[in-house]
């Protein structure tokens, strides 16, 4: 008689490790609270219809359908799953939000995802809007190489740019798009956007609730006025308090006495504020201290110094810093610190520029730490206390601020001055190259020759359809005014080569972008030279070193202007070393100056650093 069992054992199904990535990744994005109302829910998409290079896309009720086919870790997908999200999240399937042109292309034609679906235009918009967005949430990885930020503009101005000059190369999509706009029934039904922005409340309470339990934990029972001030924040203002949360007060005696310290000062980098405990200052003067030296950290003002005098820098940011608070209403405004209501809405950089003419009366004026000190320390100061934090600045300054923002605005705690706001979402975009920011400058004064679609010359015919004639891309025929611009170069023993070249290049280059034949070339050094008009690819081998010391640039700039043959509207670029004499241009114009260098003159027009 046989052992064996008559009934067979089920062979379970092993498990698929892709498809547990798959469900990782979209676990990881569900448990992050910004997503909070943001599972339409997950699917798999029909792999013979989307095309290869779909890894996901967001139907028109804010659902995912994913590639079965691709192959990621979970860390992939996550970020795969988050950017559809934030599609939704962001509005793009609500047909209200969107501008008119950017709906007017039916990319689906099968009907299965309704009439007007997005134009590629708007869809690399906002594409690229989104992936600068989530590099600042750190949510998994992409899967690919993605393209550099495109700035500061949101998708719609993105969309109005590129639909006039193109997309640029990194940043086109495929015809199959990622995000379906819905109907608007069905947009207001679903209502992602209130969704997200509850989202994004509860994370920033979270996390500061978080945060708030850490510092009361760490506080005594018995707490200075000063402990006092800097708890408010963490409980009452959301704001800074996830600044609060993390920075540490050092109230020593000794340390205020041997580095002069008034009343406070700060150290960005070991997230520290010295006070003099013998100030004595009220509660509501404390309050007014502390933010005033956490929006010195935070807003780093000790690195955007660059090429200026720090201390005068400093007297430019307390003043700026002074007004927002002020304007907010944050604590009391102790006496005798700098405020001036006519700077209201200036920038540090605007008021520096303004107030450098008077140093001899600024070097009278006191910060918080005394007259003629700043009290921007760029090292840590050495005490007997346990040492702060050293941080990641940009991490740690960039998030507490944009998160207190979210959760300051969401709680409807009022407005804030237009300038503080415009800087803290300033701290998510990284700097753009001086060269970018000439070709932006470029690209609003030199406008290109419009090219138009014709058939009087036929453009290559598609391989599919050999009998359909249609219109190649030309330039009109009849006589056009070609763009032009004026170059008025220091060319004295001052200025380097590699500077000339670096500059020189960059100009010819965004002039051949840009269809511009020639420019206008004054050479100056203790004299002008004209050029005349210059074939901008000769710009470079017709430059002359003429004479040694320095520069008088204004009577070049007075040739452009008075010459017959130069256009009136003609923008100006003037390329010098900073040491020139003081210049006043009528035209629109711009300085380009090597990283580091400053004029000796307030400049009205752009100035962009060599780096």
């Amino acid at each position: 008689m046989s052992g064996r069992s008559g009934r067979r054992k089920r062979r379970t199904k092993p498990p698929n490790p892709w498809e547990e990535a798959i469900i990782a990744g979209w676990r990881q994005v569900n448990e992050h609270p910004m997503f909070r109302g943001l599972r339409g829910g997950l699917g798999a998409g029909d792999s013979n219809s989307m095309p290869a290079e779909i890894w996901a896309f967001t139907t028109e009720s804010g659902g995912v359908q994913y590639n079965p086919r691709h192959r990621a870790s979970a860390a992939e997908w996550a970020w795969v799953f988050a950017h559809c999200l934030l599609h939704a999240g962001f509005g793009h399937l609500d047909p209200r939000t969107a501008p008119e042109r950017a709906l007017a292309e039916n990319t689906v034609t099968d009907g299965r995802y309704g009439d007007h679906q997005p134009h590629a235009v708007y869809r690399a918009a906002c594409c690229a809007v989104i992936d600068q967005y989530l590099a600042t949430l750190k949510i998994g990885q992409p899967p690919f190489a993605l393209p550099p930020p495109p700035g500061g503009s949101d998708e719609f101005a993105l969309t109005e740019r590129w639909l006039e000059g193109g997309v640029p190369e990194d940043y086109r999509v495929g015809e199959f798009p990622d995000f379906f706009v819905s109907s608007v029934e069905t947009a207001k039904r679903c209502n992602h956007r209130n969704t997200f922005a509850a989202g994004i409340a509860a994370a920033a309470r979270d996390a500061l609730e978080d945060a708030g339990r850490d510092v009361t934990r760490a506080r005594r029972t018995e707490m200075r006025v000063w402990d006092r001030a800097l708890n408010w924040f963490v409980s009452s203002y959301p704001l800074l308090g996830g600044l609060a949360a993390g920075m540490k007060i050092v109230a020593d005696a000794d340390v205020a006495r041997g580095w002069d310290i008034s009343i406070a000062a700060v150290n960005a980098e070991a997230a520290e504020i010295y006070i003099n405990p013998y100030a004595g200052l009220s509660n509501e003067e404390w309050k007014f201290v502390l933010a005033h030296e956490m929006l010195h950290a935070a807003l780093r003002h000790g690195e955007r110094v660059g090429w200026r005098d720090p201390y005068l820098f400093n007297v430019a940011a307390d003043y700026v810093i002074n007004g927002w608070l002020i304007e907010m209403g944050v604590g009391e405004m102790p006496e005798g610190l700098l405020y001036d209501p006519g700077l209201k809405g200036w920038s540090a950089e605007q008021v520096y520029d303004r107030i450098a003419g008077d140093m001899r009366r600024l070097r009278k004026l006191a910060t918080l730490r005394g007259k003629g000190k700043g009290d921007i320390f760029g090292e840590p100061l050495p005490h007997s206390h346990s040492p702060g934090r050293f941080l990641d600045l940009d991490e740690y300054y960039r998030g507490a601020l944009a998160t207190g923002l979210a959760y300051h605005l969401s709680s409807g705690r009022g407005l804030l001055p237009a300038g503080l706001e415009q800087e803290i979402r300033a701290l998510d975009q990284p700097p753009l190259p001086w060269d970018t920011q000439l070709a932006q400058w470029f690209d609003e004064f030199i406008p290109a020759v419009e090219r138009r679609r014709s058939y009087a010359r036929a453009s290559r015919r598609q391989a599919s359809t050999p009998d359909i004639p249609r219109p190649a891309w030309v330039k009109p025929e009849e006589q056009v005014r070609l763009p032009t611009f004026g170059v008025v170069l220091d060319t004295s023993g001052s200025m380097s080569s590699e500077l000339m070249g670096k500059g020189l290049g960059a100009i010819a280059s965004y002039a051949r972008a840009r269809d511009v034949p020639y420019a206008r070339v004054v050479f100056c050094d203790a004299a002008a030279y004209d050029a005349g008009y210059t074939p901008v690819d000769d710009i470079a081998g017709r430059v002359r070193v003429r004479g040694r010391g320095g520069t008088v640039l204004q009577p070049g700039i007075r040739l452009l202007e008075r010459a017959d043959d130069f256009p009136a509207e003609g923008p100006i670029l003037i390329i010098t070393d900073g040491a020139c004499d003081v210049v006043r241009v009528r035209h629109e114009h711009a300085f380009l100056v090597p990283v580091g260098v400053g004029l000796p003159f307030r400049p009205h027009g752009p100035v962009f650093r060599m780096s």
